[in-house]
């Protein structure tokens, strides 16, 4: 596996990204004359290198850059930064909180109860994280000189129902176009994904890996014209970006920039989608 891992770092980016995403999508990686939504990502991977990139997937230092943009308040307090695990004071750490790694995307540890922390597992599960680059898994480039540590946020919840839902703004040229809510991941229904203009309208798109909410759609959030316009602030200047909220009891907070959704082997039915989407970037061909 070690020696299968080194031979795919052999591969140059352009090529490893044709060769995944046509056994990824189904169709072949037009990077002269990227068309659709997921193409022109791939593209900005390889041309679109902007140093402040690596500043804002970088989930420590992220924070000072919005809260200089848009305002500290907004911006989920930090109850510390570590190297390594063994290095985190945990009598020092209140009884609820969440761990993440700085350098990568979807490694989260939701701490609801520390006494009840397998204290084994996180150390396993951060130790690992702390090993890898995500850069190499689908060469996301922001992520590859990004300095690894462990930091530990506040523990959010809404006291309405418990929930913790994701407010998602898709924005292209610096303008938000869609918003995705990511709702009820803890309840028995599971996570599900759906889709709104600006208006507020809902849309015909589904993820094929998550599905829409049954029954009734999720709330727009209660801030939604003011999340709109601290996602125009925060994407001002990028060709696309997705900038996510939080809403807990009754305030917002920012959650990260996603440059790549889905790795840009995003899948949603109708297939119309992604031509429409992939119009709106604006890429010098």
């Amino acid at each position: 596996m070690k020696l299968i891992n080194l031979l795919k770092k052999c591969i140059p980016d352009a090529l490893f990204l044709k060769l995944q995403f046509k056994k990824k999508m189904g169709y072949p990686l037009d990077l002269k004359n990227p068309k659709t939504f997921n193409e022109k990502l791939q593209w900005l991977k390889l041309y679109n290198r902007n140093p402040l990139y690596t500043i804002l997937v970088d989930k420590e230092s992220v924070k000072k850059w919005v809260a200089n943009k848009i305002g500290p308040q907004y911006v989920i307090p930090t109850l510390g930064v570590w190297e390594k695990f063994d290095d985190i004071d945990f009598c020092k750490l209140p009884v609820r909180f969440v761990l993440k790694c700085t350098h990568d995307s979807g490694g989260v540890i939701v701490v609801k109860d520390k006494n009840r922390l397998d204290m084994d597992a996180a150390r396993n599960k951060i130790s690992e994280l702390l090993k890898k680059n995500y850069y190499w898994a689908n060469r996301e480039w922001p992520y590859k000189n990004v300095h690894p540590r462990i930091i530990a946020e506040e523990y959010l919840e809404d006291e309405q129902d418990g929930e913790l839902r994701d407010y998602k703004f898709h924005t292209f040229d610096g303008i938000p176009h869609f918003l995705l809510v990511a709702a009820n991941r803890h309840n028995q229904k599971g996570l599900t994904f759906d889709y709104f203009d600006m208006k507020g309208n809902h849309l015909d798109l589904h993820d094929v890996n998550v599905p829409n909410a049954s029954g009734t759609f999720p709330h727009l959030p209660s801030k939604f014209e003011e999340m709109k316009k601290l996602s125009k602030i925060l994407a001002e200047g990028i060709p696309h970006v997705r900038v996510d909220f939080f809403e807990v009891n009754g305030r917002i907070y920012f959650g990260e920039m996603t440059f790549y959704d889905d790795a840009g082997y995003m899948k949603a039915t109708p297939k119309t989608w992604e031509v429409e989407w992939g119009r709106l970037i604006k890429i010098p061909v």
